[in-house]
């Protein structure tokens, strides 16, 4: 049996224990200190020896039931549909944003000179499984949230200026990596000059995991 979890790959590991312990704690078994230091362990494990401990002690497992509702409660907000062609953002001497529960068209057009722009896709419902993103960027800053489960394409050219894709470095622990073919795409083009562009991730995994953990736990209490 240790030779069979040793050759398992530690990602899944990681994912079935902190699959469980969400499980154990929205069902009132673990206290939410319990869980949040156990979970903070979770991700930070790698061995799968240490990472299985952590529940060994837990009552329930996990069933059907709720992998689908944490599918459900991590993809990203997307329903294949209609969408606009294109949505333009133009900040000149200014500063705008889009952020919110937003409809994500087909492509955005982002025109920002001498000011500084914000895009969150966080909690934006996307229709298209490819979404463009053409920026034009002169002596100003362009910050764009994006949600952990989408995948994310970098083209984009400057002059004096940078890139900075923060999730090259960000971990998926808790998700299906599986599934990232399933998950829409953001390809980010243009040109920055002068300028910076800023890729990130507005919202840890952890807090999404807690988030829908307290989400279960109240609706089993």
């Amino acid at each position: 049996m240790a030779v069979i979890l040793e050759d398992r790959p530690t990602e899944t590991v990681r994912s079935e224990v902190i699959d469980q312990l969400i499980m154990n704690y929205s069902h009132g078994e673990l206290s939410y200190e319990a869980f949040e230091r156990r979970l903070d362990k979770a991700m930070e494990l790698q061995n799968n020896k240490d990472l299985v401990q952590l529940t060994e002690d837990l009552p329930l497992a996990v069933d059907k039931a709720f992998v689908e509702g944490k599918k459900q409660g991590l993809a990203p907000n997307y329903v294949p549909g209609e969408a606009e062609d294109v949505d333009y953002m133009i900040d000149i001497f200014s500063g705008g944003h889009r952020r919110g529960m937003w409809s994500v068209a087909k492509e955005i057009r982002c025109l920002s000179i001498f000011s500084g722009t914000e895009i969150d896709f966080t909690d934006a419902k996307f229709s298209q499984r490819e979404v463009r993103v053409k920026v034009f960027s002169l002596f100003s800053g362009i910050d764009i949230h994006v949600p952990e489960n989408i995948n994310i394409v970098s083209k984009a050219f400057c002059i004096f200026g940078a890139v900075d894709n923060h999730l090259s470095s960000q971990s998926s622990q808790g998700l299906d990596i599986a599934n990232a073919t399933n998950r829409p795409t953001l390809i980010i083009e243009g040109f920055s000059i002068f300028s910076g562009i800023d890729i990130k991730i507005k919202r840890s995994m952890k807090e999404k995991l807690v988030s829908l953990a307290d989400s279960l736990r109240r609706l089993f209490s």
